[in-house]
């Protein structure tokens, strides 16, 4: 992959559009450019930036590993690069819990609930499957509290 420009004359200005390009080899053989993304006007820190990004993708310049210490420690010595993270400023926005789904069908299964509701709730004619449909309610119950709109609406 590679960062190409494409050059056009506008009121008298020239614009500089930026899409990033891949080689493909076709089953004849022949090598043909495919556009991944188009960028449109950027300047040259994020031309920069999409290069160093298209080298990770690409596997150039290898893993690269990182250690995280806090900016008011001294890092050992190591063979990788260090960050530094004021720990201080850190804060967490819109956390999402992990685990909770796993949980909630988990109790359902404790409690056998399938058995209960299976003989209830035969999928649809159009193939809606409403034990399903159930399962997905009642966990978004649990997690949180009147979050069926939130489904309904997502």
């Amino acid at each position: 992959m590679f960062v190409r420009a494409k050059r056009r004359f506008k009121d008298g200005k020239e614009h500089r559009y930026w899409s990033v390009m891949e080689n493909r080899r076709n089953p004849d053989g022949r090598v043909v450019q495919r556009q991944v993304l188009y960028l449109g006007e950027i300047n040259d820190n994020q031309r920069a930036a999409w290069c160093r990004s298209i080298e990770v993708l690409r596997g150039d310049s290898g893993p690269a590993p990182m250690a995280l210490f806090p900016a008011d420690r001294e890092a050992p010595e190591l063979n990788c690069e260090v960050v530094r993270v004021r720990v201080k400023d850190l804060s967490l926005h819109r956390p999402r819990q992990w685990g909770a789904c796993w949980l909630a069908l988990a109790l359902w299964e404790r409690l056998e609930l399938d058995r209960f509701w299976a003989p209830r709730l035969r999928p649809s004619r159009q193939g809606t499957r409403w034990l399903d449909v159930l399962k997905t309610l009642v966990c978004y119950q649990l997690i949180d509290p009147g979050s069926e709109w939130r489904l309904h609406r997502q």
